[in-house]
């Protein structure tokens, strides 16, 4: 049972052979009909295989399946999208790329969406609303069939155009307000004053926050929290005191702490910064400098990375569980993508959790309790 339907020429390729089977001049596309003219089946048969397998019977496909290797074709997925109004490719959007944080996110994002027989875009917003706003009109152009996206700011515009357009959008690593959005993230308050009292506990009375951006949501709330743990070893506003820089990662760490090297002495006790990148750019110029980590200044960031244990003194940092964020944020994508009924949208919040190193003071004498030590 061959399957002879009307055939489905969704398939191209600059390398190949003609309809005889023969070597096609370079430049030349391959198509379904010179598949089948290789294999000796009708055009049918190869659409069939290609989109109705279990309709070919086992020989004839193998036939094909052999053709379509020897002439190296590629179907065309753009014919194919434009059939069905969508595709089997989801659209990943992060902050930054160069944040390993991120790679370990898309790392769960594409093995998820993997098994569920989709595939990835990934892009980067740069920490630009603009560019932000650019590469989703370009998920929406792809047609793909959902959307992770961690918005610069608060959910934009071009977002709600996907959504008009049935294109479901989660968010990742970013908490929604809304009722009928589904969100994975992190408690960033309580990680900000995780990290704020561990400096605080181990006996700083002076603490300087290194953080990013102001419109990015994970600035703003480990902030909050570190402001939360200054209120609650019953120290006044001043004993924080703040730095901002334009970006997220060493070069702007290492700006930060030669702002606060001319700031001049005395230093601050302690430094928590918003994320790993910052603390290592921090940490590499308070190192030049000649000023001991923790003894004189204790030092602590915010991901946990993987450099962050190799660092020339071991970074303390708030670990996130970030392939279970990239994991479950795609799992409820396809769950909407896929739904043939009502969606029950869910928002996510996963807990922080402290891991101290040598570069806070009380990993000198020993872990506080409830706090890990590695």
């Amino acid at each position: 049972m061959s399957g002879d339907t009307p055939a489905d020429d969704s398939g191209a390729h600059r390398l190949g052979a003609d309809d005889t089977g023969r070597s096609a001049p370079p430049g030349r596309t391959v198509g379904i009909k010179q598949v089948a003219a290789h294999a000796g089946v009708s055009p049918g048969t190869v659409s069939n295989v290609l989109n109705r397998p279990e309709r070919v019977a086992e020989a004839t496909r193998a036939r094909v399946e052999q053709a379509i290797r020897d002439l190296g074709f590629v179907r065309n997925g753009s014919a194919s999208t434009l059939r069905a109004g969508h595709s089997s490719t989801i659209g990943l959007m992060v902050l930054d790329l160069a944040n390993p944080f991120f790679t370990d996110v898309a790392r769960g994002v594409e093995d998820t969406a993997s098994e569920r027989g989709y595939s990835v875009i990934l892009s980067s917003s740069g920490e630009s609303d603009e560019r932000e706003q650019r590469n989703l009109r370009v998920f929406a152009e792809q047609r793909v069939r959902g959307v992770l996206l961690t918005p610069v700011g608060d959910e934009g515009e071009a977002a709600d155009r996907l959504r008009e357009r049935g294109v479901p959008v989660v968010l990742l690593d970013h908490p929604t307000p809304r009722a009928n959005q589904c969100s994975v993230a992190v408690d960033d308050v309580a990680g900000g004053e995780l990290a704020a009292a561990e400096l605080l506990d181990a006996g700083a009375r002076t603490l300087a926050l290194v953080t990013g951006p102001a419109v990015l949501r994970q600035c703003a709330d480990r902030r909050k929290g570190a402001l939360r743990a200054v209120r609650a070893a019953g120290l006044g506003g001043d004993a924080m005191r703040e730095v901002a820089v334009g970006a997220m990662n060493a070069r702007a760490g290492q700006e930060a702490a030669r702002r606060l090297l001319e700031a001049g002495p005395p230093l601050p006790e302690a430094i928590f910064c918003a994320n790993d990148l910052l603390a290592l750019g921090v940490l590499r110029v308070l190192l030049q400098a000649g000023i001991k980590v923790p003894d004189d200044v204790a030092l602590i960031g915010y991901d946990d990375i993987e450099f962050s244990a190799a660092a020339a003194v071991p970074l303390s940092s708030v670990r996130q569980p970030t392939y279970q964020l990239g994991r479950i944020a795609t799992e409820l994508l396809l769950e909407e993508c896929d739904q043939t009924g009502g969606h029950a949208h869910q928002q996510v919040m996963f807990q922080p959790e402290l891991v101290v190193r040598e570069s806070s003071r009380s990993a000198l004498g020993g872990p506080a309790l409830g706090r890990q030590a590695l």
